[in-house]
């Protein structure tokens, strides 16, 4: 990122302290909130992904920043044997357990607590790992990258969800002022957080996209990088392999 955008900028609290809270704090609205602000487009951006990681037939997935559970639950109905939803949010976690056990799936999906920067799990653990609307919130990016190359097996499959800027400047100029000024109003209307809502339109707008993040996954030894802009390129699908 160029510069560290944080969700309480009077806070002494680090990135990562204040993410946990901000996530703590709108989990309970957090679902209907994202139907709302992406009217319901966030849903199909799911899918895609999960058509391009089910593709590859993965066994066991990782899906990281898995909030409460969508995505997790989204490969639930795929033939991958296990699959681990990991977030730093204990607020989200819990709405994504009630999520798994009513929908029977708790011999398939477990919900764990952890840091995506210092994952607690052996090297070349897990075929495919997925990141929905989660990078942006590392507080080390190229961290949270390598940890995640660790635990991949060879020949495994990366695939990020992420917010991106439209590069048409139409789009554009509305993607802005739509971030600026209509999102944290819908959030302060739900959640009463309208703060996070602020946090997470400048957060988007500040993440490097397209091409700049491929060779941030370059970097850390990613091969084959690919990226789909999504809905005008709102948000945008990263695919590598390691």
């Amino acid at each position: 990122m160029a510069k560290q955008v944080l969700p309480y900028k009077d806070s002494d609290q680090n990135k990562k302290e204040q993410v946990r809270q901000m996530f703590d704090t709108i989990s309970g609205k957090y679902d209907g909130l994202n139907r709302l602000i992406t009217f319901g487009t966030d849903t199909f951006w799911r899918k895609r992904l999960i058509r391009l990681v089910s593709s590859q037939n993965p066994e066991s997935v990782l899906d990281i920043a898995t909030g409460t559970g969508d995505l997790a639950l989204a490969f639930g109905k795929t033939p991958a044997k296990e699959i681990v939803g990991l977030d730093l949010s204990p607020g989200m976690l819990e709405i994504g357990k009630k999520k798994v056990v009513s929908r029977g799936l708790q011999q398939k999906i477990s919900m764990v607590l952890g840091d995506s920067e210092a994952l607690e799990f052996e090297d070349q653990s897990f075929d495919a790992v997925t990141v929905a609307f989660g990078v942006r919130n590392f507080e080390n990016l190229e961290k949270g990258l390598s940890e995640i190359h660790r635990v991949l097996k060879p020949g495994g499959i990366l695939a990020i969800l992420e917010t991106s800027v439209p590069e048409n400047k139409f789009f554009k100029w509305g993607y802005q002022l739509y971030g600026k000024y209509a999102l944290p109003v819908l959030g302060k209307l739900f959640s009463a957080e309208g703060t996070a809502y602020s946090y997470l339109s400048e957060s988007a707008a500040a993440f490097p996209y397209g091409g700049e993040f491929n060779n941030i996954l370059g970097k850390i030894g990613f091969i084959g990088m690919k990226h789909e802009p999504q809905t005008f390129g709102v948000a945008t699908i990263y695919t590598a392999t390691k």
